[in-house]
């Protein structure tokens, strides 16, 4: 398999955009280091129905089957797991994805907190600088919001609010999601056949 993909969700709105960027980079044969924090697990099972409670092994076996990943493709880790790799510049992967990603967690990454294992995870890419996709979901957007994206811009981060665009003429809720997914796979580099693109015949 190839290089892993960080993969954070926080408690923002929009499980639903994070869940199945998981189940896309899982059918590419990526591995996947994946954190969720407490409200983000709240989400989730309020937006999309899908338990993330348990222990961490037990919600990697639980994500593993429901996206038929690979034995050891998603590897899940806690909020305070210092010994994870993704903790060091050493290990640091070639790309993170917070999605959905709160005012909070922008603020905190921001402001280089390092508070957790989320937060020190983004700090270690932004660091070393590998690929830093935050997929934002807040509306209106407070000048203290845009100043801390404009901060992470300068810095090479990718600031990706999820907003879906309508060109392609979306049917259902799910047209919607796979649009904003589809971006974050193409700036991951990561093939895909979710939406077709402009201008293709």
């Amino acid at each position: 398999m190839n290089q892993a993909i960080t993969l954070a969700m926080t408690g923002a709105s929009g499980a639903i955009y994070g869940l199945r960027l998981l189940q896309c980079i899982v059918k590419a044969r990526r591995p996947v280091y994946l954190l969720v924090s407490a409200p983000g697990k709240v989400v989730a099972s309020m937006e999309c129905d899908v338990n993330l409670g348990g222990s961490s092994e037990e919600v990697a076996r639980h994500l593993s089957q429901r996206y038929d990943a690979e034995p050891g493709q998603i590897q899940v880790f806690g909020r305070d797991q210092w010994s994870a790799p993704i903790a060091s510049g050493s290990s640091a992967p070639q790309a993170m994805v917070i999605c959905p990603c709160t005012s909070s967690t922008l603020s905190a990454v921001a402001g280089g907190s390092s508070n957790n294992l989320l937060e020190r995870a983004a700090d270690v890419v932004i660091k070393e600088k590998r690929r830093l996709v935050l997929v934002l979901r807040e509306m209106p957007l407070s000048v203290i919001h845009i100043e801390n994206m404009l901060k992470l811009a300068r810095l090479g981060v990718t600031i990706m609010p999820a907003c879906p665009g309508f060109y392609h003429a979306p049917e259902t809720i799910q047209d919607l999601v796979d649009f904003v997914v589809a971006r974050i796979l193409d700036h991951l580099e990561i093939e895909h056949h979710l939406v077709e693109r402009w201008g293709a015949e």
